[in-house]
């Protein structure tokens, strides 16, 4: 099983055709059709959803290893950066992490936070929160 992150908003957003070696992008990795409609209809208030991904979704938690943990708050600062170009003053967009299978499983979590000024280094983000980054 593979761990993806979802985001969810109120506009379209470029998408990646294929696989990228940046830090995150937009687009299918471990996801399908079936998949982005589940996490649309059971977890996400909008109706843009995609996937963002570099290999493996955003967890930030106590219980993954220190490389991973590093890299997940990187993939989210820059995942805000990306998202802080599309979204006016007022909007958002909603990120959710769960392992491919589960997104029509109830969410363990629900957090609001600025798209900047949060302390990364304080964040917890298990999978099944659902996070809503306003702008």
């Amino acid at each position: 099983m593979s761990l993806a992150s979802y985001i969810g908003c109120n506009v379209q957003l470029q998408v990646n055709d294929s696989e990228s070696e940046e830090l995150i992008y937009i687009g299918a990795c471990f996801a399908g059709d079936e998949e982005l409609d589940s996490v649309r209809k059971y977890q996400f208030s909008t109706p843009f959803v995609y996937e963002v991904s570099s290999h493996w979704g955003i967890e930030i938690t106590e219980y993954i290893n220190e490389d991973t943990l590093n890299e997940s708050k990187q993939k989210l600062l820059e995942l805000c950066k990306i998202m802080d170009k599309y979204l006016q003053k007022g909007d958002y967009f909603e990120l959710y992490s769960c392992w491919v299978g589960e997104e029509r499983d109830k969410r363990v979590g629900k957090v609001i936070l600025p798209i900047y000024g949060f302390n990364i280094q304080q964040l917890v983000l298990p999978e099944k929160t659902l996070v809503r980054f306003e702008k």
